[in-house]
């Protein structure tokens, strides 16, 4: 595999975390630091993370996973979604960690949903009998650089209040539409 099509497929299964991150911190009521390192640094470790456990997975479960794997990335975007869209509605202004994605069970759900993808492609290097080790550092890289991408961009965004304070809001309906897209793309509908 040539470094530019190595490149080329780690944007592509970056755009789902790029996504994620920009209208998860287009919600928040202040992006700091914290939210610069926990993001890219999750979404990254996961999406390197993720080829590795295909490749090892190998062919032995290859059909099983790739019959549930849309289905299993749409529940965790959907799951995460609905509850940003309750905390859109519910939380209090003073309350610093309510609807933060960058958090707790959220990050790594997110974390996961964004990465299944990887997985399949960890799978189909074992089959192609492709080294896994290098492209999954490629890959982990450039989701991570696209994460912080999006965490910057959508604080900008956030800043500009241009949903009149709904950013939470549209954000869980852009990972809710993010988990549509990837049952459409599997041929659900």
């Amino acid at each position: 595999m040539s470094l530019l099509s190595l490149f080329v497929l780690a944007v592509a299964l970056a755009m789902d975390a790029f996504a994620v991150a920009l209208s998860s911190s287009a919600s928040l009521k202040k992006v700091t630091g914290g939210h610069f390192l926990r993001m890219p640094l999750a979404f990254g470790l996961f999406q390197a993370f993720m080829p590795i456990a295909g490749w090892v997975l190998g062919l032995s479960v290859r059909d099983l996973i790739e019959a549930w794997d849309h289905w299993i990335a749409f529940g965790l975007l959907a799951f995460v979604g609905m509850n940003m869209l309750r905390d859109a509605f519910s939380c209090k202004a003073d309350d610093e960690h309510c609807g933060d994605p960058s958090h707790g069970i959220t990050l790594l759900l997110l974390a996961v949903a964004t990465s299944i993808d990887a997985l399949a492609v960890g799978l189909s290097f074992s089959v192609v009998g492709i080294s896994v080790w290098f492209p999954a550092l490629v890959i982990g890289l450039v989701c991570a650089l696209l994460t912080a991408l999006g965490v910057w961009l959508g604080s900008r965004l956030g800043r500009c209040d241009m949903l009149g304070g709904r950013a939470s809001a549209a954000g869980a309906l852009v990972l809710i539409g993010i988990g549509v897209k990837i049952l459409h793309e599997h041929g659900v509908f």
